[in-house]
């Protein structure tokens, strides 16, 4: 509605659906409203690759009307490592525009290995599309319901999303904050006793993905590892270790004073993290997991910003992007 005050029209509305641990936004409606407005719908779809091959996954972006929609083809597919997939629909974008794009950004000397990949995964699903995935659904819903059952540890449903209209049911996230754990410690046992590897690790959370080559065993060894956790004495009262609540990220007090350009070019100090408070940052400070900034270039630093990185980072974060990983400076913008 402002930019209709100002005579202006957005050039297309863009969504991730489905999240990292597999929440799907209603596509359908999105794009109805976005074509009504003569609007394009950009969905990063890199995490549901799969869906709207089976029955009971939730419908795919193109399905819903979507008119640009970006996969990750290896994440549940199985095609190699960083292969991926741009697909296009309807007549809003312009495609010439797109490859023209495309030829600019893109390698001269592609990597034919990851393009055959991703033509054996597209063969290997057209065969029989519902019956190759009818494995992996059966071995996640049975994970599940074990999981459940398990005593001080939650599973991420409908329950914590009654607004969303689907989950997609190969995602798994296990929380454990009844036990006094973070996610990165829980994720530390699981790792180092039972060998198990997680998909996304978080404060509160882990989140597991299950693909084409997940099995029975596979969930075998899950379960046994996560009955080792609860169990042991140490977390049985977890109440008692449970650490003081941070507000996690994104937060809605962030003011920039710089567009990230004018902050990149500025001139910067190092300065110790006790004092930043106020200052304009000057690098892009990102904890993995997830992955997804708490401050950038040109951002005014706040409290609330910093006492959630120093929670994640004492928690088992790794801290990308900072020149210093411990957090005891910051880069920051000269006035």
């Amino acid at each position: 509605m402002e930019l209709e005050m100002e005579g202006l029209k957005p050039a297309a509305v863009y969504v991730t659906s489905p999240t990292y641990h597999g929440i799907c936004s209603n596509l359908s409606e999105i794009s109805r409203m976005c074509h009504s407005q003569g609007i394009p719908l950009i969905v990063d779809e890199a995490h549901g690759a799969h869906l709207g091959f089976h029955s009971q996954f939730p419908c795919s972006a193109l399905q819903q009307g979507a008119d640009l929609v970006v996969q990750s083809t290896h994440k549940v597919l199985c095609s190699l490592q960083q292969s991926s997939m741009l697909h296009m629909s309807g007549n809003l974008v312009d495609r010439g525009r797109i490859c023209r794009c495309l030829q600019t950004i893109q390698s001269t000397s592609p990597s034919y290995l990851l393009l055959a990949s991703l033509d054996a995964a597209r063969s290997h699903l057209s065969e029989n599309p519902e019956g190759i995935l009818e494995k992996a659904l059966k071995i996640a819903v049975e994970a599940k319901d074990m999981i459940e059952k398990l005593p001080g540890v939650s599973v991420l449903g409908f329950q914590s999303f009654p607004k969303f209209p689907a989950i997609d049911p190969l995602r798994l996230t296990i929380g454990f904050e009844q036990l006094g754990l973070s996610g990165h410690d829980a994720y530390e046992i699981l790792y180092k006793d039972h060998e198990i590897v997680g998909e996304l690790v978080g404060t509160r959370c882990i989140t597991f993905a299950f693909n084409l080559g997940s099995s029975r065993e596979h969930v075998q060894r899950l379960v046994s590892g996560l009955k080792h956790i609860v169990s042991s004495p140490a977390f049985i009262q977890g109440d008692k270790r449970r650490k003081k609540h941070v507000d996690s990220a994104p937060f809605a007090d962030i003011r920039t004073s710089l567009i990230p350009r004018d902050a990149f070019f500025k001139s910067k100090r190092k300065m110790s993290i006790e004092n930043c408070i106020g200052e304009v940052c000057g690098e892009l400070i990102c904890p993995y997991p997830p992955g997804i900034p708490a401050m950038i270039p040109g951002e005014t630093i706040t409290e609330r910003a910093l006492n959630y990185l120093l929670d994640v980072r004492s928690k088992g974060a790794i801290i990308v992007g900072a020149s210093d990983p411990q957090l005891s400076s910051i880069v920051v913008c000269n006035s």
